[in-house]
């Protein structure tokens, strides 16, 4: 084993120009990441000389298979802190042959929106908040629970410390850094309410760069609990009864929201987001519903509410912001499943393009 492990530690740049490209695509239930790698010639950072490649779309439900060819555009280069040395990670997004978008590609519409010249000029800015939850691999029982039982009640978990409260660091540490390395904007962790459930953010970034990231950080992280036997699950309500959901609570602000004077945009925006609660929420992540009950930490799905402070409201302003008069909201609507390209361009749409 020891053999195995110098093999897959050796620095290709001692021998040879050549680099290893692993290309990832979102694949057909539209979380499922997919990767594939492929060898470069020499060291690349610009996504637009990268050569584009395709995959068996019949095999990841996005293609028939009489016609399966998928074509991957590379859209954004890391660092991989797999292989590391000058090897990269490059997400793509998927198109068919003649050039169309498939439907699993969200990262299309989603640059449509933060390429137009009214957004450009706002600079959106995105903090992401990725909460997941760590399952045993057999039982697919929450780490650190017992099998077949539940730990002691919600209270001394969240940002706690010590073997009976914390279930995973040395995962989430390997995360943090990994993430680092990459090029990601990773902003800090922490442990969550629910005992095996954790929490990154990326951000702030800009635009769409916000689901570039999200879903690099997404990858690494299914790579590294898969190396260490642990699943990974995205799910809003992975414990039913009285246990927290998992969200992706969204930070976000606008150049006017962020000068002197910022909060009469932000109210502005956050009166728009209310018209708009309904659309918002059906592409705010699937199985939301039971998460977003009115209880641990949520608003009830159905009504829009906004406050300071008030981690219960669909969106939350914080002290801060009020106090300064300018900054940003967050959105606590997002499931932990929600795509990034989704919830951070349909925002922008409705809080800088919309009309009402």
């Amino acid at each position: 084993m020891s053999l195995l492990s110098d093999l897959i530690n050796l620095n290709l740049s001692d021998s040879t120009e050549k680099i290893i490209a692993e290309y990832i695509w979102i694949g057909g239930s539209g979380l499922d990441l997919r990767s594939k790698a492929r060898t470069l010639p020499g060291p690349v950072t610009d996504p637009a000389k990268l050569p584009k490649w395709n995959y068996d779309g019949s095999s990841t439900d996005q293609a028939p298979g009489d016609d399966s060819e998928v074509i991957l555009y590379p859209q954004a280069i890391f660092k991989d802190p797999f292989r590391r040395g000058k090897n990269i990670l490059v997400i793509c997004d998927a198109y068919t042959p003649a050039g169309e978008p498939i439907p699993t590609n969200k990262r299309f519409n989603a640059a449509k929106i933060f390429s137009h010249p009214d957004v450009v000029a706002e600079e959106p800015w995105y903090g992401i908040e990725q909460e997941y939850t760590l399952l045993q691999k057999d039982t697919k029982w929450p780490l650190g629970w017992p099998v077949g039982g539940f730990p002691g009640p919600q209270g001394p978990y969240y940002c706690g410390a010590g073997a009976d409260k914390a279930f995973g660091r040395d995962i989430v540490d390997s995360h943090y850094k990994a993430c680092l390395f990459a090029g990601i904007n990773v902003s800090g962790i922490n442990a969550e309410v629910m005992p095996g459930q954790w929490e990154f953010q990326v951000g702030p970034t800009v635009g769409v760069a916000a689901g570039d990231q999200l879903w690099a950080a997404r990858y690494i992280l299914e790579r590294i609990t898969e190396i260490a036997g642990v699943i990974l699950s995205l799910d809003p309500k992975p414990i039913q009864g009285d246990w927290n959901g998992a969200g992706a609570h969204t930070n976000y602000s606008t150049k006017s929201m962020r000068n002197d004077g910022g909060i009469d945009a932000i109210k502005k925006a956050i009166e728009k987001l209310s018209l708009c609660h309904k659309e918002h929420i059906a592409a705010y992540g699937k199985g939301n519903e039971r998460r977003l009950t009115g209880r641990h930490e949520t608003a009830d799905i159905h009504t829009f509410s906004w406050g300071v402070a008030n981690r219960g409201a669909s969106v939350r302003v914080g002290r801060d912001t009020e106090k300064a008069g300018k900054g940003y909201f967050e959105d606590r609507r997002p499931a932990s499943n929600m795509d990034p390209y989704v919830v951070t361009s349909m925002i922008a749409e409705t809080t800088i393009l919309s009309k009402s």
